[in-house]
């Protein structure tokens, strides 16, 4: 039986865009798969913590010599690779925010950076290969080729280097200018977003379909 884990991370609610497409995706998934199963966490509504001074270190500590703050953070991390593992396909919701990924999606790849559950140390070989990791970015103004902020979203760029010692590599399907249905000021960029955001929704339509059925 097929497993989708589907994670969101936006902190907008009924107003965001990311939201609105993984779930769309989800949707397709389930149309592929109808009888897959889905998991689900919320790290916009119910962020993980952040590695701190107190339990961060247990990745690098003998689980022998754990604190009990130490303990605590490493049976989360167990448990958010646990996650991984038993999905076939990972949905990520990655919204730009101040330029960067939010806090809470940094915070859980650094859950997932686990030596001898994310990635062997000896062999340097990652252990969470061999699914799909699709990953919904959205942004709210223009960082393509030509734009005045061109090469200012370190979001997209940045969690394949955050993912890479576990051997997950990231599929994108990126929207963007998703303010300007809402900012008076990019009134005239509406176009351009509506011409984006229909690209994305339909490479989300065909992300599990036979290439013979793909529109």
């Amino acid at each position: 039986m097929m497993h989708l884990l589907h994670i969101d991370s936006s902190i907008r609610g009924e107003w965001s865009v990311s939201r609105r497409l993984t779930a769309r995706a989800v949707a397709v998934w389930r149309s592929a798969h109808p009888d897959g199963t889905v998991t689900y966490r919320d790290l916009g509504a119910e962020p993980l913590p952040h590695l701190d001074a107190a339990g961060g270190l247990a990745r690098m500590t003998p689980t022998d010599q754990h604190t009990p703050a130490q303990r605590e953070s490493w049976e989360l991390s167990e448990r958010l690779v646990h996650e991984v593992k038993q999905a076939d396909v990972v949905l990520l919701g990655l919204p730009l925010y101040n330029y960067g990924a939010p806090s809470s999606v940094k915070a859980w790849v650094d859950h997932l950076i686990v030596p001898g559950l994310a990635f062997d140390p000896a062999a340097q070989e990652g252990l969470l290969g061999g699914r799909e990791l699709v990953v919904i970015a959205t942004r709210g103004g223009g960082y393509g080729e030509g734009a005045p902020r061109n090469g200012w979203d370190h979001a997209e760029p940045w969690l394949p280097h955050g993912l890479s010692l576990t051997g997950m590599e990231p599929r994108f399907i990126s929207v963007e200018l998703t303010l300007a249905p809402s900012v008076p000021a990019m009134a005239e960029l509406i176009p351009l977003h509506e011409a984006s955001l229909a690209a994305a929704e339909k490479e989300i339509d065909n992300l599990w379909l036979p290439a013979s059925a793909q529109r």
